[in-house]
């Protein structure tokens, strides 16, 4: 996920706790979208969501190679090269997060209790 992709999800939840000017306290909405969030069941569907993301980038940019190759006329060597970028850049977007992740669960694991 690229930090644009990450803004977007965090700035609805921003902006709901800067919609209560009033108090300081945040709305009822945004701790109900925050604890969602924080139930682990939100984050891993959103994640899946991702990985299959990825999956489809890498087999679409893999079938129109194949037709490139094939000497398709439909298919232009800029569609294919596109493609192809498109489906590395996510695939190096979703291999960080996972880095994260993993250094993320190492921090933790190795907090004494």
């Amino acid at each position: 996920m690229s930090d644009m992709k990450i803004q977007s999800f965090v700035a609805p939840l921003v902006s709901r706790f800067q919609s209560n000017p009033v108090e300081d306290t945040p709305s009822i909405d945004a701790v109900g979208e925050l604890a969602k969030l924080s139930a682990g069941e939100d984050f891993a569907s959103k994640l899946k969501d991702a990985v299959r993301a990825v999956n489809n980038e890498q087999q679409q940019a893999s079938t129109l190679q194949t037709q490139f190759e094939l000497g398709d006329d439909n298919v232009s060597l800029p569609q294919v090269m596109l493609a192809m970028n498109r489906a590395s850049i996510s695939f190096e977007a979703i291999n960080q997060v996972r880095n994260r992740l993993l250094t993320a669960y190492q921090e933790i694991m190795n907090m004494q209790v």
